[in-house]
């Protein structure tokens, strides 16, 4: 049966991909940005088909205004909606209170709206333990957010994650709330802005870094966390609870030559030459897309994913088919 679903943030890159899925699957989107200027480009990543079902309104983290409205009617609420920025003082500072009560102020007035479930996009980095620990990412695991191992982005995914739980168990309405904790999202773009974590597959393909230090991620495709997103909406057994959204782990110098040796020339300039450890460390602060990641040199963390597959059917594709179609949608 067709519902209607709002989505936040739409012009993002996880967003853009659950609008489609959304759409294919017969439900009216509702989706939001900041400034309605945007509209064309929401369609666009959108596509021409079924667009006579996607409406775009006016609501901005930051602000009160515009979410009682843009919430009235749905069913459902997927809230992927979260700022990006560097690892400073002052972009953790701006990046956590958007964050945190932007998450608010979508549970409220869902809450209010009589919604059905809100689905919420958090990070893989909400359920790490100390990297000292030995023990495995599973959603068991709160982190802390005051381990330094968490740049401002990650601090601010754990603390929104965090005050939504507080909150609906405040309310008593627990059942309200489901989070996706994605790690690295890769996969085709819709749309050139927004790349988010994409830009480690853009700088690769441009030549960057020379060298690669010594640097993995948990990878999960955009299409089958959207997929996630979608099937943690509707089913009983999602209510109330967390799901890790991850497939393969992949170091940077093995996904270079996956490009490499998938993309042909449009690949030619990615290179897969090692840099040692003790000049990453001299040199990740000049590497703007990379240097919150410092904490990381090195490590493979165990991460836990079975919960997601058991219970959602999640079963992500292979990394390398993400990482090569990332690739030449970038290219193209």
């Amino acid at each position: 049966m067709a519902q209607t679903v709002l989505v936040t943030g739409g012009t993002g890159f996880i967003a853009g991909w659950c609008i489609v899925h959304l759409l294919e699957r017969g439900h009216a989107v509702r989706t939001t940005v900041r400034d309605l200027t945007k509209e064309q480009r929401v369609r666009a990543a959108a596509g021409a088909a079924n667009s006579d079902r996607l409406t775009v309104v006016v609501a901005d983290l930051n602000d009160d205004r515009g979410w009682d409205a843009a919430v009235a009617g749905c069913d459902y609420v997927l809230h992927v909606a979260s700022p990006l920025g560097g690892g400073t003082t002052t972009s953790r500072n701006a990046l956590i209170a958007p964050a945190r009560d932007g998450t608010l102020r979508v549970l409220r007035a869902a809450a209010k709206a009589g919604v059905k479930r809100v689905v919420m996009t958090s990070a893989a980095a909400a359920a790490r333990p100390p990297l000292t620990s030995q023990r495995a990412s599973d959603e068991t695991v709160w982190s802390d957010p005051d381990d330094p191992q968490f740049d401002a982005y990650r601090v601010s995914k754990i603390l929104a994650e965090r005050a939504a739980w507080d909150f609906v168990r405040a309310e008593g309405k627990e059942t309200l709330l489901t989070t996706i904790l994605p790690g690295a999202v890769f996969g085709p773009i819709r749309d050139a802005e927004n790349l988010g974590s994409v830009q480690i597959i853009q700088g690769l393909l441009r030549g960057r870094p020379g060298a690669l230090p010594r640097l993995g991620f948990w990878i999960v495709d955009v299409r089958d966390l959207a997929d996630l997103h979608v099937r943690a909406m509707t089913a009983e057994s999602a209510a109330g609870q967390r799901f890790i959204a991850a497939g393969e782990f992949m170091w940077m110098e093995d996904m270079a030559k996956t490009l490499r040796a998938q993309l042909g020339a449009a690949g030619a300039k990615t290179s897969t030459r090692r840099l040692p450890d003790f000049v990453v460390r001299l040199l990740l602060p000049f590497m703007a897309n990379l240097r919150s990641l410092a904490p990381l040199l090195g490590r493979r963390f165990p991460l836990n994913t079975d919960k997601a597959r058991q219970v959602l059917g999640f079963t992500p594709r292979p990394v390398a088919m993400t990482l090569v179609e990332c690739a030449r949608s970038l290219v193209d």
